[in-house]
């Protein structure tokens, strides 16, 4: 039996992502046990990944370099796997499966990471395009043709206890079709379509007969108060009201979702509704959505895709000359 460590992302949409790396591994390996190392928060985002056999808490935050406790990590983890793939790029995140002993550790070259990764991998960027590609080129062989072919799309299993249960908790129900919209992104302001659009839209909506839920942490519930503000008090305002399962859970009773390119966009995508995704700084051609249900809405400006956190020019005009109508029509 193999027994494979895979470090994973930091990031929630970089975490569902991964989950097509472990589909193409159980496909090739069918007796493997998969284990995923990755933040704490991710931990109830992995339980949903049936190819996912447990996930083992990094414990340190996104940034810390933490030498002396990925070494104890390591140590503990001994004798547990025989494969690593890394898929983050940095070098102390091969730190924990050298200091395991895993035998064989696959990942790209980056950061001199020479002793700590003996699989090194080319990083072909002309050729791997998609953060998904990227990934799931490291589950396969060497010599595998790139990009991937078939690359299998996220499938997060959903709760019905636990969906059962919110809604009875939160009083919601589902007496007309339910528009879920996800106006944060916490990357940074450079991939939120304007609060105040989001705000237009679900008037409209409503108005139309849909229901209306806002999606988000504690830290973006001021985005879904003024959602709430512009459309009325039938807006559902759930941001920093629920954990990150239960997002999972509630974004299945949805019709479509309205999404910045974001974590939750691919929740979204994985629990497998209809969604608008809406891009600014980013770009559809490196994150999609992996879903056959997405519309995608992109301007493609001259001084896009700047991948920064705010706009470098002051206009934000790739996300600013995305009117509701746009949006509405992809609907």
């Amino acid at each position: 039996m193999k027994r494979i460590l895979i470090v994973g992302p930091a990031w929630i949409g970089d975490t569902v992502m991964a989950q097509s790396l472990c589909i193409i591994l159980k496909k090739r390996f069918p007796d493997s046990e998969i284990d995923v190392l990755a933040p704490a928060w991710s931990k109830p985002l992995l339980a949903r990944m049936p190819e996912v056999k447990s996930s083992i808490v990094m414990p340190l935050g996104h940034g810390e370099f933490g030498f002396g406790a990925r070494r104890r990590l390591g140590r503990l983890l001994r004798g547990r796997h025989d494969h690593a793939i890394v898929l983050p790029r940095s070098w102390k995140s091969a730190l924990v499966p050298f200091f395991a002993g895993i035998p064989k550790r696959t990942g790209y070259r980056g950061e001199w990471r020479y002793g700590l990764i003996n699989d090194m991998r080319p990083l072909d960027e002309s050729k791997l395009t998609q953060t998904v590609q990227r990934f799931v080129a490291l589950g396969l062989a060497r010599d595998a043709p790139l990009p991937p072919a078939d690359i299998p799309k996220p499938h997060l299993r959903v709760d019905a206890e636990n969906q059962s249960a919110l809604l009875s908790k939160l009083a919601l129900n589902r007496d007309s079709p339910i528009v879920a919209m996800m106006p944060g992104a916490e990357y940074g302001p450079a991939k939120r379509w304007p609060v105040e659009r989001y705000g237009e839209l679900a008037k409209q909506l409503l108005a139309s007969g849909k229901q209306v839920w806002v999606f988000g942490s504690a830290r973006e519930q001021s985005l879904g108060e003024e959602i709430t503000y512009i459309a009325g008090k039938r807006v559902v305002n759930l941001c920093g009201s629920t954990r990150l399962e239960d997002v999972v859970d509630l974004l299945a009773l949805a019709e479509t979702a309205v999404t910045n390119d974001s974590g939750l966009m691919h929740i979204a995508a994985a629990v497998g509704i209809k969604l608008v995704a809406i891009y600014g700084s980013s770009s559809p051609d490196y994150t999609p959505p992996l879903s056959d249900k997405a519309a995608i809405v992109y301007l493609r400006l001259e001084c896009s895709p700047c991948f920064e956190r705010e706009c470098p020019l002051k206009h934000l005009n790739c996300l600013n000359q995305i009117t509701v109508d746009d949006v509405r029509r992809r609907i």
